[in-house]
Order: C-alpha cells, then sequence, then structure tokens
C-alpha cells in the first residue's frame, strides 16, 4: 500500500517582514508550518543571518579565522561593506558595546555617526544592538532610528522598561522594526507585545527577541520557549506571538570558556577558534530548528555552514 502523507499546514501564519530597502532587502517570516517542514507547505521565506559586527571594529575580533576575513579593513564601515562578500550574510548587526556607561561610554553622537557611515557602506539591511544599559539604548536607538529614517532598520531590543520609548521613537515615529526584549518567557513575550500594540506599533513593525543561551548553558528553556511560541502561533492563531523571532547567536557563544578558553589552559579541548566555531554552529541551528527566523551570528565559517544548513532543509 502507498504511504500517503498527512500534510498539517495552518491557517494561521507568521507575520512577513520586511527589512531593510532596494535589492538587498530580506523578507522574514510569513511560514504557516512548523522550521523547515516544507513535507507541509512551502516555505517563501527561508531564515536569515546577520553578521554581527562590533562598534570596536577589527581590534574586537577574537581569532585568526574572523580577522582573515576583514583583512585590510580600517573602519566599521569597512567591515560592514566587505561583510557584502562573505557567503550567507543577508544583514547586519551593529553592536554598540562601546557605548556602556560602565565601559568605555561612548556618545550616543559617536554611535549615530558611525550608524550613518555603515549605513552608507552597505546596501544590507542594518539591525542596531545596544549596551544592555537601558537608558543609553533608549537614547541610542532613538537617535539612530532618526539618522537612518526610510532605511528600514530593526533596533534590538525593546524592554519592559523601555517599550514606551522605543516604540514611540523608532516603532512610530521613524517607522523602523523593532525588536521586542522578553526573558525567555512565552507569557513575557507576549505580553510585551501586546503593550507594543497598545502604544500604537504595528505588528508587522515587530520582532520577538526572545532571548539567547549558548547550547549546554540552560539553552533547554529556550528551546522549549521557542517551541511552544511558534506553536500558539500557528496552532492557535495567536495574532500577539505571531512576529517573527531573532536570536543574537554570537553574543553568547563566543564568551562561554569553551571558545575563550586558550590551548595551554586546556590542551585536551583542542584547537580554541574551532570550539567556538563549533558552539557558534551547534547553538544557531538549534535555533533555526526551533524556530528562530533571524539569527545573528560572528564567524564567517559559522555562517557558512548555518547557510548550508538552510539550504540544504528549504
Amino acid at each position: 500500500m502507498a504511504f500517503n502523507p498527512k500534510k498539517q499546514a495552518y491557517n494561521a501564519s507568521i507575520n512577513a517582514v520586511t527589512l531593510g530597502t532596494g535589492e538587498k532587502s530580506i523578507v522574514v517570516g510569513g511560514e504557516n508550518v512548523f522550521p523547515f517542514y516544507t513535507f507541509d507547505a512551502p516555505i517563501a521565506n527561508s531564515p536569515k543571518i546577520a553578521l554581527e559586527i562590533s562598534d570596536k571594529g577589527v581590534e574586537s575580533l577574537q581569532t585568526a579565522g574572523m580577522k582573515a576575513a576583514f583583512e585590510g579593513c580600517a573602519t566599521v564601515a569597512d567591515m560592514a561593506k566587505k561583510a557584502e562578500e562573505i557567503e550567507g550574510v543577508s544583514a547586519i548587526c551593529l553592536h554598540f558595546e562601546s557605548a556602556d556607561p560602565n565601559g568605555e561610554n561612548k556618545s550616543v553622537e559617536d554611535c549615530v555617526a558611525m550608524a550613518k557611515e555603515v549605513a552608507d557602506a552597505t546596501a544590507l539591511p542594518i539591525i542596531i544592538m545596544g549596551c544592555k544599559n537601558i537608558e543609553k539604548d533608549s537614547e541610542i536607538f532613538s537617535k539612530c532610528s532618526e539618522a537612518l529614517q526610510g532605511k528600514n532598520i530593526v533596533v534590538l531590543s525593546a524592554r519592559e522598561e523601555d517599550y514606551k520609548t522605543v516604540g514611540a521613537s523608532a516603532g512610530m515615529a521613524y517607522n523602523q522594526k523593532v525588536g521586542a526584549e522578553s526573558a525567555v518567557d512565552i507569557n513575557l513575550a507576549k505580553q510585551l507585545n501586546v503593550l507594543l500594540s497598545q502604544l500604537g506599533v504595528s505588528a508587522q513593525s515587530i520582532l520577538m527577541n526572545l532571548g539567547s543561551s549558548c547550547a549546554g548553558y540552560g539553552y533547554e528553556y529556550l528551546s522549549s520557549t521557542l517551541d511552544r511560541v511558534k506553536a500558539a502561533a500557528l496552532a492557535q492563531n495567536d495574532a500577539q506571538l505571531q512576529m517573527p523571532i531573532v536570536t543574537p547567536i554570537s553574543t553568547e557563544t563566543w564568551n562561554v570558556k569553551e571558545a575563550m578558553l586558550s590551548e595551554e589552559e586546556a590542551p585536551e579541548w583542542g584547537n580554541v577558534e574551532e570550539r567556538g566555531i563549533e558552539m557558534e554552529i551547534t547553538t544557531a541551528a538549534a535555533c533555526l530548528t526551533s524556530g528562530s527566523d533571524v539569527v545573528i551570528m560572528k564567524h564567517p565559517a559559522a555562517i557558512k555552514t548555518i547557510a548550508q544548513f538552510i539550504d540544504s532543509l528549504m
């Protein structure tokens, strides 16, 4: 007897959201099946990869492979332009880690100037990532949204503490996309989406950052949250959870001991760069198969592998 598979496509779907402008703009979301379930229904928009570039420039690059990819780059804008040549990269994530008041405390004006230089250097969609200081980030997101008006950028992230400021400026005043960041909890994620919607931010302008975790470091909490969000969005047609998901991978995987402990300290672990690449690949693959529509990564070799992984499943 022939096998007749029973297909399970849903009437509900994830919102299709456009990032960037022009020929290199991308569309994320739009699917009405679970991740990579192409046997149930076609998936028009494959998951995308954004490359994280620190505002510290080439001096922030941890490994020989990262440095080789950006050889000859003198500025962050040069790195953004060079990123267009890296296989698998669909967007740039500009990380203002130097803006932290407890660190280098780079001024908002300097951050805005750098964001404009990057936007002028590349046609790729831009994601702005802050320094995790609520007050400083709110100002950076607002000023960058104003300076890059018309570029259709994403700001990460609007949180419970500052969603009004970020939502009103980035999402409403300047018509940018807003990443709603919650702490690995489906109820908190939904609540934040509701609050942003009530504020007046369009559902088509919201992406969800449900939190991030490196594989092996409590990742099961993130995985289960991703799964539950996708199930509620599709099977239960929950409109407040139908926003595409963006997950920062790089900020987690390159800061764990497996990616940082030297070969002298742990010779039995092998090459330190290979360890970091493997951690980034493992975490990104797990997030994508659980429901992430965009992953933010750092190492060109890991990005290439994940791009091939995505292509093989689409």
